[in-house]
């Protein structure tokens, strides 16, 4: 029997008909269209649909929809700034972490949680913070060094420049 689930995700309030079995990925991609979180292993082993619930990291694949009523839901697509990307997005083009591109999202999300929690994480810190991920292109050097190196990236973002106050991702000012 279905029930009414009501998801804040990305901060977009949304009712939804579910059966009570769906998962939290399968809502996100099928029901709202939000396929920037990745289906991969359905078994919870690879991290690429890793999501913030309530600003803790979640795999969606194992996460069951109505379980997530009443919370604050964050994927991929939320991390947006209006035209710009979020500083941990722009960073992970920046150090090159970004390969094939179908781990990103749910390693820039354990990412923001660690970033959330620890400014300014150490790339041991950072190497923890995606343990359970999976990365089969990038030997996950860059992607450690993105993290790092996104707090840094942010700063630079909220640098003015001399020209009315334009304010420029660095690899943009240079």
């Amino acid at each position: 029997m279905k029930q009414v689930v009501l998801l804040n995700v990305n901060d977009a309030e949304h009712e939804l008909l579910l059966d009570p079995s769906r998962t939290l990925l399968e809502v996100l991609r099928e029901s709202l269209g939000l396929t920037g979180t990745k289906e991969v292993c359905l078994l919870g082993s690879c991290g690429a649909c890793t999501v913030l619930v309530d600003d803790r990291p979640v795999l969606a694949c194992l996460t069951l929809a109505s379980a997530c009523q009443g919370k604050r839901v964050l994927t991929i697509e939320g991390l947006r700034q209006g035209e710009r990307l979020h500083p941990l997005q722009q960073a992970f083009i920046d150090k090159g972490a970004v390969q094939c591109g179908f781990c990103t999202p749910g390693m820039i999300m354990a990412g923001k949680a660690l970033l959330d929690r620890n400014p300014q994480p150490t790339p041991e810190e950072a190497r923890e913070a995606i343990a359970g991920n999976l990365c089969r292109c990038t030997g996950y050097q860059q992607i450690v060094e993105a993290i790092v190196a996104a707090p840094a990236v942010e700063q630079a973002a909220r640098t003015p420049v001399a020209d009315g106050g334009q304010y420029l991702m660095p690899d943009m000012a240079e």
